[in-house]
């Protein structure tokens, strides 16, 4: 099967383009063309089961999370787009397949080449390219499978969907217990102490909660406490759409499991998942571990707290959000910089003093102001050190000292923000209000 190569031609790209050109700066159109262009051109790959296989670019693995946010921009594209929605098809296909073989898994292999680390990891699947377990690499693929069904009406993909979601439950479910019932363990010889888990590769001590466990961040480093706040807010809103396509499937059970956990879930960070914070008042911790430990600080990476209006169906003016964004974007945040080139969030994952274009982006799409989002746009194109891409990261005072040359999420998050300043984005499928939790429950 061939996928579109190139949407620069589409209608709706061509009117964003000239949308951002009327601003008066051509870097934008141009950077929108070319970060659209290049996932389709460079890291979508036909495989011969009719799936698509999506690099992440300069690693030549397929990770759940990355290549579900890879593809987010383009559904604002998609309604009569028959070769766009074919290839999100495939996609999702191949993701529920990967999901069904390892739910444990954050990475895949095109093929049963054999894992990253060879003879380092505990998993001994030739198919799995790395087995850190990660709550959002489960719920990212839901999120787009039911924003795809929102965006386009097709409903070829919920089988598929849903037979995944039984399994996406079944192990957020033993991982609410993730003291007595899980049997994963991860454990790394060689690489920094975030690359494995700690206690024999259980990770720390949790108490149960209702919250679901996670070995490792949507950064991939290894969680200091075994509850991450925004990816379980994640699969809250990720279990709200699957209850909406397990009605439309016909799956009541599903439907009602789903919304039970996703209602778990949310009492859980509401009980557990918060702080007073001197300065900023009561704000969401990025981690916890039931026992009375918190971790107070964001990652840029997705699911963020700064995202959660983006990921987690939390509505951008809700009270508990906006003291936590303030938090986040401020030196209370020890991964917030401020240079001479720009302020932004990094990640523990990059070097000390770089930000992340992933977080700039994230501000600008969560911000409630056109001007600031236009800001956010050229900030991230003053800071691409001519090379016409996004980066990983890059020093907060010098763009030209930046982290991987190719990262197509990266890329993907820079479109959505420029298609969302030319009126094309794609809030309307984000933005399904979730029960506020700006108050713990009594």
């Amino acid at each position: 099967m061939q996928f579109p190569t190139s949407v620069e031609d589409h209608p709706l790209v061509r009117r964003a383009v000239r949308h951002l050109d009327a601003l008066g700066d051509p870097r934008h159109g141009q950077l929108l063309v070319r970060c659209l262009d290049d996932t389709l051109a460079h890291t979508i790959r036909p495989m011969p089961d009719g799936s698509a296989f999506v690099v992440t670019g300069d690693i030549p693995a397929m990770w759940l999370r990355d290549s579900s946010t890879q593809l987010m921009p383009y559904l604002a594209l998609l309604k009569d787009d028959k070769g766009l929605q074919d290839l999100v098809a495939a996609v999702l296909e191949r993701q529920f397949d990967q999901i069904r073989r390892d739910p444990y898994a954050n990475a895949f292999n095109p093929e049963p080449s054999g894992r990253a680390h060879d003879g380092d990891d505990l998993c001994e699947d030739p198919w799995v390219w790395e087995e850190k377990y990660e709550v959002d690499s489960l719920a990212f693929p839901l999120l787009l499978a039911h924003r795809f069904w929102r965006a386009t009406g097709r409903t070829d993909h919920l089988d598929g969907a849903v037979r995944t979601a039984h399994a996406v439950l079944s192990v957020w479910r033993t991982e609410q217990d993730h003291e007595h019932r899980s049997a994963y363990r991860f454990l790394r010889s060689s690489g920094p102490a975030s690359d494995t888990l700690p206690g024999e590769g259980r990770g720390t001590p949790v108490a149960r909660t209702g919250m679901t466990w996670s070995g490792f961040r949507p950064s991939d480093d290894a969680c200091t406490y075994g509850y991450n706040v925004p990816a379980n807010l994640c699969a809250a809103a990720a279990l709200d759409g699957t209850a909406e396509m397990a009605h439309e499937a016909g799956d009541t059970a599903l439907a009602e499991d789903a919304t039970a956990l996703a209602a778990e879930l949310r009492e859980g960070v509401a009980r557990h998942g918060t702080v007073d914070h001197p300065e900023h008042g009561t704000i969401y911790a990025y981690e916890v571990d039931g026992l009375g430990n918190a971790l107070l600080m964001d990652d840029a990476n997705m699911p963020s707290l700064l995202s959660l209006p983006l990921v987690a169906n939390v509505p951008t003016a809700d009270p508990l959000y906006r003291a936590t964004r303030a938090f986040v974007l401020s030196p209370a945040n020890p991964t917030w910089y401020r240079g001479s080139a720009a302020q932004g969030v990094g990640s523990p994952h990059t070097p000390k003093n770089h930000i992340w274009p992933i977080a700039i982006a994230v501000e600008g799409l969560t911000c409630d102001d056109d001007a600031s989002r236009l800001a956010a746009l050229r900030l991230l194109a003053d800071t691409d050190a001519g090379t016409g891409a996004m980066h990983e990261s890059f020093h907060k005072d010098d763009p030209g000292r930046f982290t991987r040359h190719w990262f197509s999420w990266a890329n993907a998050m820079y479109a959505e923000l420029a298609l969302d300043v030319a009126g094309l984005g794609t809030r309307s499928l984000w933005a399904h209000p979730s029960p506020r939790l700006s108050a713990p429950p009594a």
